[in-house]
């Protein structure tokens, strides 16, 4: 079941999605990782970084950067999708990206690629591309430099991230591509929070956020 659906969905365009994206303001934290908070009181966001692909008034969206699902892996997700490797790729992670709509596929990629209608340019050289178009460039050696696959996303609705934010359960910082497209996962939180100054110990439930 999770290959056809995600099957369905890479293969679809997400013009709609695309076109809503698209009017999020400059001013909004798309482009910016959030880093959770040890205290925030939600097991699926432990330690968690998020990547956020889209913001606005109506609500937000982002993708886990770190944390790896242990039981599929990318050349196995290919293989299933009965699509053809040609020459050599590397064996990468497919990571969780969030608890929304676990059958949905996204790539996070530098901005050296992309597909008509399927891809959204984010910020700063990475863009997202949800077609099963992009599998395929990667497996024939054509795909971008450097990606990461995540299923599932993290969603907000109106106002909510801004609450959680405000409740201290996020700290925000600038994204960087060492942290999002880097191979240490179990990094990635600490990493983050160094970017900050900040270390695991400096935390409280008191903290601010960036």
């Amino acid at each position: 079941m999770l290959v056809r659906a995600l099957t369905y969905v890479l293969a679809s365009t997400h013009a709609a999605a695309h076109n809503r994206l698209m009017k999020y303001e400059v001013t909004s934290l798309v482009g910016k990782l959030l880093i959770a908070m040890p205290d925030m009181g939600d097991p699926r966001f432990d330690r968690s970084v998020i990547y956020i692909c889209a913001h606005s008034d109506e609500g937000a969206m982002g993708l886990i950067v770190n944390k790896p699902r242990p039981k599929i892996r990318f050349l196995n997700l290919l293989k299933q999708l009965e699509i053809e490797v040609m020459g050599i790729i590397s064996e990468a992670d497919v990571h969780y990206g969030g608890p929304v709509e676990t059958l949905r596929g996204f790539v996070l990629h530098t901005d050296d690629y992309r597909t008509e209608g399927g891809t959204l340019d984010v910020a700063d050289h990475i863009s997202m591309t949800a077609t099963i178009d992009i599998l395929e460039d990667i497996a024939r050696g054509k795909g971008p430099q450097t990606s990461l696959l995540a299923i599932g996303y993290s969603g907000w609705g109106e106002g909510q991230l801004e609450s959680e934010i405000a409740q201290n359960g996020w700290l925000t910082c600038d994204a960087s591509h060492d942290i999002i497209f880097g191979t240490d996962n179990g990094a990635k939180w600490e990493a983050a929070l160094a970017t900050l100054g900040v270390t695991p110990e400096l935390l409280s439930a008191t903290a601010g956020h960036a």
